[in-house]
């Protein structure tokens, strides 16, 4: 099977912590180049002072850390999940991720990716797999493509289990920065009237509508929109969801509650552990309290409703 390498190049002086960080993204290893103090090193361990030229020529001022990735595991999550873990702690990164693009990976990880339950009543099931027993749970199919949003994350989970708390039969969705379209689409599964979505990638659109039209909703139950978060957006929603990142979060919250109805419920999701404070205070400043709170894997969901 196909396996994606990650190196991710930092200042020599933060590759430990880089280290411990990317090491989160895998159950197994990984390894780590540095070269700050190698003639010490070589001479304690083989007390011979000769050192090869090309080690010598190494950068000392970079470490550079590498993991492999095996398909099932989810390279392009995997990425998204270190380049915010190393935002968050202001570390200087380069990251190579070039293998995650190609022809092969692209198809070889499907054969990974199993019919999947989230939360209390949904199926996640990829459509290139034949239909299994899904006893009572809903059944959503997708197709992710390029977009984020499998199901397989830490945060779309969270956000799922959120989100099916709260449908009721008759109620309108929103689903700002929505990838594959997988909370949307869930929605309508579990008895929304209508969803709209809305992301800033053509191509998140476009998956997203494809797969809307798979499970049996067209332009009149389903919306999708391309823009800027919410700067293509009207009315009024009964449930919002953000699965998105801390940054955006804190950035789109302020202006939100415009488009809520008095019980309306706003769930965020994709906050890393260490920015909890900063999301937590900005939703505080933009009137919302938090009335639930869910973590897994060092990431983070929110329920919010107007104070």
């Amino acid at each position: 099977m196909d396996w994606t390498e990650i190196k991710v190049t930092v200042p020599v002086e933060r590759v430990d912590e880089t280290g411990a960080i990317v090491s989160m993204t895998v159950p197994y290893g990984i390894y780590i180049e540095d070269y700050s103090d190698m003639e010490d090193a070589v001479l304690e361990i083989a007390h011979i002072d000769l050192i090869d030229e090309d080690l010598l020529a190494r950068d000392r001022t970079k470490g550079i850390v590498h993991v492999y990735i095996s398909p099932e595991e989810n390279p392009a999550e995997a990425i998204s999940f270190i380049k915010e873990r190393l935002d968050s702690e202001s570390i200087p990164f380069e990251i190579d991720s070039a293998e995650c693009k190609n022809a092969d990976w692209e198809n070889n990880w499907k054969k990974y990716f199993k019919p999947m339950p989230v939360g209390e009543k949904l199926l996640i099931q990829p459509i290139w797999k034949d239909n299994v027993d899904a006893g009572d749970r809903v059944v959503l199919n997708l197709e992710p493509g390029l977009a984020f949003g499998s199901g397989s994350h830490e945060t779309t989970r969270l956000c799922l289990a959120a989100i099916e708390k709260h449908i009721t039969k008759g109620c309108k969705m929103l689903d700002i920065g929505c990838g594959s379209g997988i909370l949307s689409i869930a929605s309508l599964l579990l008895g929304a009237e209508s969803a709209v979505g809305v992301d800033i990638d053509k191509l998140a659109v476009k998956t997203a509508m494809e797969n809307a039209n798979r499970n049996g909703f067209d332009e009149k139950q389903y919306t999708v929109l391309c823009g800027n978060l919410t700067d293509k957006i009207s009315g009024k929603f009964d449930v919002i969801a953000a699965n998105i990142v801390a940054d955006a979060i804190i950035m789109l919250s302020k202006g939100v509650d415009a488009f809520m109805n008095e019980n309306s419920v706003y769930i965020v999701s994709g906050i890393i552990d260490l920015r909890e404070q900063e999301v937590v205070s900005a939703l505080d400043s933009y009137g919302f309290k938090i009335t639930a709170r869910y973590e897994d894997g060092g990431w983070l969901c929110f329920e919010c409703m107007k104070k």
